[in-house]
């Protein structure tokens, strides 16, 4: 299934973020499957009418996030996301169980803070 992207000049977000954002969505809900092949930095840029610098910050952060993997001069693959994704949610909760026990909350004030802020970010 070929990647297909759209930026817009006149949105709020930067480029790279809008480009970020659709690869990431597309992995996410299987438009792009995992071990999809993507274009190169350079060839992705041409298409799209960027600079390289900006695609390239995009695949860094898409990398980051574990979206998507680079295997040297393979190229770039869609990535398990989904595992990637799941592991570190799961690093993050247990780096916070940690935090508040040496704060010595209890379990209920530490689950209202954790369900106070899940309400605050996805309403």
């Amino acid at each position: 299934m070929p990647l297909q992207i759209v930026i817009d000049p006149e949105a709020p977000d930067a480029p790279y973020e809008q480009l970020r954002a659709q690869i990431s969505d597309q992995a996410r809900s299987g438009k792009l499957p995992t071990g999809c092949k993507l274009p190169t930095v350079r060839g992705l840029a041409e298409d799209l009418g960027l600079a390289a610098n900006t695609v390239a910050k995009a695949y860094r952060a898409l990398e980051s996030d574990g979206v998507i993997e680079t295997r040297g001069r393979h190229g770039t693959f869609v990535a398990a996301a989904g595992d990637a994704a799941a592991r570190e949610a799961a690093e993050a909760a247990e780096s916070y169980v940690r935090r508040v026990r040496r704060l010595g909350l209890d379990r209920a004030v530490a689950l209202a803070a954790v369900e106070d802020a899940l309400r605050a970010t996805y309403g």
